[in-house]
């Protein structure tokens, strides 16, 4: 291990601390680490952006011939627009074009990528093998999608069977966020572990080649 690798490891050890440092309280180390990680992101994104947009796929193929994206590269240079209070509105236009494209296009992806694959998922799921606990299973994954759906049908008064089939859907839904939330405690503790060892590994056993 070098003198530049301990370095680069006590950089990252400094800033991991400084950010841990917040579940005591609000301080200056914190702060600093906070505002130094936004900008770096803030740079980062810019720049992913000005290679992956504009210079991928606006300026090369117009320097290629395809003079027509001339036509989004001044919708999106209207967007800047929204930095004066003058002329604001002019960026009205490409926000509206924007949105416009954007719903058109998320619905029929959402119908073609989201929707009516788990419709043809959750049907099939009767018909499949594997047994009576498969089967119990499909039958679980019907009902629960089922009532579901009836739980946000409004239009009549949850009474009745409808009542009862919707408070069966609650209980699915808590289910479902529950182990969405579960998942991201996983996720968030798994960091958390990486940075431990880090610091307990890597950190800590530089100590011994610093002095």
């Amino acid at each position: 291990m070098n003198g530049w690798e301990i370095f680069q490891i006590w950089v990252i050890a400094f800033f991991t601390l400084s950010l841990f440092s917040f579940m005591y309280k609000d301080n200056p180390f914190y702060k600093v680490a906070e505002h130094i990680f936004a900008g770096l992101s803030a740079g980062y994104y810019v720049g992913l952006i000005w290679d992956t947009v504009i210079i991928t796929q606006l300026w090369n193929p117009m320097i290629g011939g395809k003079w027509l994206l001339f036509i989004p590269g001044i919708l999106g240079f209207l967007m800047f627009a929204r930095f004066s209070a003058k002329y604001s509105w002019v960026s009205r236009t490409s926000l509206a074009f924007v949105m416009g494209v954007t719903a058109g296009i998320f619905l029929i992806s959402q119908l073609h990528g989201l929707v009516l694959p788990h419709m043809k998922a959750t049907m099939q799921s009767l018909g499949g093998g594997g047994g009576f606990g498969a089967a119990v299973l499909a039958i679980i994954v019907v009902v629960g999608v089922i009532a579901t759906l009836i739980y946000f049908y409004f239009s009549k008064e949850h009474t009745g069977a409808l009542g009862v089939t919707a408070k069966v859907g609650i209980w699915f839904i808590m289910i479902s966020f529950g182990a969405h939330f579960g998942y991201t405690v996983m996720g968030r503790v798994s960091l958390l572990i990486g940075r431990v060892q880090f610091l307990t590994e890597d950190w800590i056993g530089s100590f011994t080649h610093l002095f």
